[in-house]
């Protein structure tokens, strides 16, 4: 069964002054365009081609590489626009067709836009959908608390982002988690925070609860040694004076502050952190000025 708008791994059968043929079993033979075949490809040889509709709606094969297949999201940029719809450049010869009724606004040339790659049922063309919504499903049960995930932005709403999670999943990250603003078509690892009762998920961009204390308290202490040994933070600064300078939440400051006030490693108060003594960056004055131990 070839998959149309995904990769096959067909065998050569013969070759023509336009390409190669590949063996499509039940649905014939399918052109590999000249342009993609190799001086060394030989009858009986298997290649993995990406197989779509060329301008003649003949199925073909290409060694292109697309930048999604059927079934994924993709953010792709607007290549020209004419009455019937959009044309989205997605990585192969023939660009992707958005026609006007899979558009939520107008799109315009030149612009990017996140869609979904589908199966038109009626023409059985490969054809681009802005309109995300009716083909995200609920996550299973198995997404829970910690899972990683990959994002893509979906748009901007008044509690933080909505993303497609791992392509097929609805999902929120929250502005109040996040150390800098996302942008559409934005595409980051995250874990989950919570699966809903609907389905839907709560996420975070980048690792959640001690991973990403782990990951940020040594990046603190680096910047704690570049500043000569202390920040004008502490628990008293804003929010956002804590991310313009640390580009973290002012709560993953917090809790990394307190994992390496337990250690040591630094001294806190309202509106500053300092290096506890011991880790401060030795200087050629604080080494001379070391009492040496007399031998007795």
């Amino acid at each position: 069964m070839i998959g149309l708008g995904d990769y096959n791994t067909l065998r050569i059968t013969r070759f023509t002054d336009h390409g190669a043929c590949l063996d499509g079993g039940e649905v014939g033979e399918i052109l590999m365009p000249k342009a993609y075949v190799r001086p060394e490809m030989r009858p009986g040889d298997e290649v993995r081609v990406f197989v779509y509709l060329d301008q003649s709606e003949r199925l073909v094969g290409t060694t292109e590489v697309p930048l999604a297949r059927v079934g994924e999201t993709a953010f792709l940029e607007v290549a020209w626009v004419n009455r019937c719809g959009a044309f989205l450049k997605w990585g192969l010869m023939k660009d992707l067709f958005c026609p006007f009724g899979e558009q939520k606004m107008p799109m315009e040339q030149g612009r990017s836009y996140l869609v979904r790659i589908y199966i038109d049922p009626e023409t059985y063309r490969i054809t681009a959908s802005a309109k995300l919504e009716r083909f995200l499903e609920p996550a299973p049960r198995n997404y829970g608390r910690g899972r990683r995930v990959q994002l893509i932005v979906q748009q901007k709403t008044a509690l933080g982002f909505k993303v497609v999670v791992d392509g097929r999943y609805r999902g929120l990250v929250y502005d109040s988690t996040l150390a800098a603003p996302l942008h559409t078509g934005q595409q980051l690892e995250g874990q989950v925070v919570a699966r809903r009762e609907d389905g839907r998920l709560d996420c975070a961009a980048g690792r959640i609860g001690l991973g990403r204390i782990r990951d940020f308290a040594p990046r603190l202490l680096e910047k704690l040694e570049e500043n000569g040994g202390s920040l004008p933070l502490g628990d008293a600064s804003a929010p956002e004076e804590v991310r313009r300078m640390l580009g973290v939440s002012k709560k993953t400051f917090k809790q990394a502050l307190g994992v390496l006030y337990k250690a040591r490693r630094v001294e806190l108060s309202p509106c500053e952190t300092r290096l506890a003594a011991r880790c401060e960056p030795a200087t050629g004055a604080r080494e001379s000025a070391r009492p040496s131990r007399r031998r007795r």
